[in-house]
């Protein structure tokens, strides 16, 4: 009987450092998400406007175009990348929806 339970013990220690490593990775990959968006957007659309405008991208300034589309763009591919990525991490840590 003891050693089933320390079985599980240690079962239950193993299940909860996957979790926190699942979480930690999940957190990882959130934060790298919305700190490429918060620099597109943000950065791109309001800090570095100026010396964007000189560039020009199908006739509009640089820095108008990812104030207007380029950060809807950039969230769009994020969405994209994070489900890529998501998914890797579901099979790596063997998680089931």
């Amino acid at each position: 009987m003891n050693q089933q339970v320390k079985e599980q013990q240690g079962l239950n220690e193993t299940q909860e450092l996957a979790n926190e490593l699942y979480w930690r990775a999940n957190l990882r990959l959130i934060g790298i998400c919305l700190s490429i968006w918060f620099l597109v957007s943000f950065g791109c659309g309001i800090l570095w406007v100026e010396p964007l405008n000189e560039i020009r991208l199908g006739g509009y300034k640089l820095g108008f175009w990812f104030a207007q589309q380029g950060s809807i763009y950039t969230f769009v591919i994020l969405i994209f990348y994070y489900t890529r990525q998501m998914n890797k991490l579901d099979k790596m840590f063997a998680v089931k929806e």
